[in-house]
Formats: C-alpha cells, sequence, structure tokens
C-alpha cells in the first residue's frame, strides 16, 4: 500500500472536533494522521475556573489538546505558536501576536514545512465560513489553502525542505440543512446560546457543494471521549450539552467534507473516502 498521510490544519484546540472521527478511523487503518494548530486558544472562555486562569489557559489547552489526540489515535501535532485572537470584534484582535495579524508569507511558509516534513496526499482544513466566522478559522482557511499549492512549488519557501505536493484539499464541512436542523432544535428548547444569535445561512456550506460523507457512527464514543479531552471549552449549560442524545449521536455520527482542490474520486467512488483512487 502507498503510505498513506492525512493533515488537518484547524486554529485552536477543540477545533478539529468535527473531522475526528475522520482521523480515527484512519489512524485505525494504518494511514499516518497529522494535526497543525495554529494557536492554543489563549482567548478561549474558561468552563470552570478551578481548570485554569487566564494566564495559564494556553498551556492546559495545549494539554487538552494532547489528550484529545491520544483518544484519537492522531500521532503527530504541531503547533504553529501563535497567539489566539479572539473572537471577531473584541479587543484581542489588536494584538499584534495574535494569529489573524500575522505576516501572510511567514504563517503560510510555517505551514508548508509542516507539510514537507509529513508529506500528506490529504489536507483538510475550516470551510470558506471559517465555521463561523472567527478571525482565525478565516485565517488558517486561507493560509493553508495557500500552502497547498506552496508546498509543491520548489520555488516557493527553500529552505522548508524539499518540494512536496499534497493531492486533494477538503475543507471540512457541516451541510447547511444539518446547521438549520440545529437551529432549529435551539429555538425549540428555548436554549440560550450564542449560535442562537448567529445566522444558519452564513455557516457550513450548502448541501449540494458537499463531495463527501464519512459514516463515524461506531466512533460517536471514541469521538465523545476525544471531546471531553477539551474540558475547560465545554459548557454544561450550552447546546450541546443540551442536545438530546439521539440528536448528538447522530450529529457526530457523519463528518462530512467538501474537495476544494486536486482531483475528484473516481465515478465509482461512493464519497465514504478522501483517497479514493490515491490509494
Amino acid at each position: 500500500m502507498t503510505d498513506l498521510a492525512i493533515l488537518a490544519s484547524y486554529a485552536h484546540p477543540d477545533d478539529e472536533q468535527g473531522v475526528t472521527g475522520t482521523l480515527a478511523r484512519y489512524a485505525q487503518e494504518g494511514v499516518r494522521t497529522g494535526l497543525i494548530c495554529a494557536t492554543r486558544g489563549e482567548m478561549g472562555e474558561i468552563s470552570d475556573p478551578s481548570l485554569a486562569t487566564p494566564e495559564t489557559l494556553g498551556q492546559v489547552r495545549e494539554g487538552e489538546m494532547r489528550c484529545a489526540c491520544a483518544k484519537a489515535g492522531i500521532k503527530n501535532l504541531w503547533f504553529l505558536d501563535y497567539r489566539d485572537s479572539g473572537m471577531a470584534g473584541t479587543a484581542p484582535n489588536q494584538d499584534a501576536e495574535a494569529f489573524m495579524n500575522a505576516d501572510p508569507h511567514e504563517a503560510i511558509g510555517r505551514i508548508v514545512r509542516v507539510i514537507r516534513a509529513f508529506k500528506p496526499q490529504v489536507i483538510v482544513t475550516f470551510d470558506p465560513t471559517g465555521g463561523y466566522g472567527h478571525p482565525d478559522h478565516l485565517a488558517i482557511h486561507r493560509w493553508t489553502g495557500a500552502a497547498f499549492t506552496a508546498a509543491g512549488d520548489p520555488a516557493q519557501y527553500p529552505d522548508a525542505g524539499p518540494a512536496w505536493a499534497p493531492t486533494r484539499l477538503y475543507y471540512g464541512s457541516i451541510p447547511r440543512s444539518a446547521i438549520r436542523r440545529f437551529a432549529a432544535m435551539i429555538r425549540e428548547h428555548d436554549i440560550d446560546s450564542a449560535f442562537a444569535r448567529m445566522d444558519p445561512e452564513q455557516m457550513g456550506m450548502p448541501d449540494e457543494q458537499i463531495t463527501n460523507v464519512i459514516d463515524v457512527g461506531d466512533l460517536v464514543d471514541l469521538k465523545a471521549e476525544a471531546f471531553r479531552c477539551h474540558a475547560t471549552q465545554i459548557d454544561p449549560n450550552g447546546p450541546f450539552a443540551r442536545m438530546p442524545e439521539d440528536m448528538q449521536r447522530t450529529w457526530r455520527g457523519k463528518e462530512s467534507f467538501a474537495l476544494a482542490a486536486g482531483p475528484p474520486a473516481p465515478p465509482d467512488a461512493d464519497g465514504s473516502d478522501l483517497f479514493a483512487g490515491l490509494r
């Protein structure tokens, strides 16, 4: 078998949760799995003050990220060492060290260095909405896309190692129909959440743009274990915690992707394998 590898590229610890099942599935199949985390999530909320302080949150969340990777079988983890920018419109956006304010050439180069060292055929990152518009999500989306192209060009970033051209870039996304159902559930149960104030039509991707759906129903419990590692970020009164269990299992049981670059799968592929035609 070809030496297969998949690399996920995200902004904060816990951003990977939308693709944890897919990464775990491939790890179980012997595919090399890797994760880029641009920041340590220093600006995140703290669900329980006994878990961290604002000063220690980045260090604590790094530990949570390592815990989640261990649960999912993700053997390779890289931090890009940028600072969390915080939610859009907040004061941390002005921090010169914030990821959203990074020099694009430098940020792309850091991702290129990882790609060339790890040599993945498949790369996964946020869709163009960044899930819900977080500035760091939008930045990692842009710069991962640029690095996908630059990594295969020996003229770009010559000091970042020998060129390696990954084959496919996917956006890990949620079909718009699923987001609408989630929004309806929040309204039905009268759950006060920041999500309730967001426009579902500006989140995820239209269903017709989704090219791949991976059934990870048998990994829902493993995904839950990995998610629980991110204890500082779990709101016991949040919409996910209050979601009925059967709906939680349905929500977590499928992971969706949109092919953004590279050759499509063979015509007879059923969309359940991001490596279709590459094995």
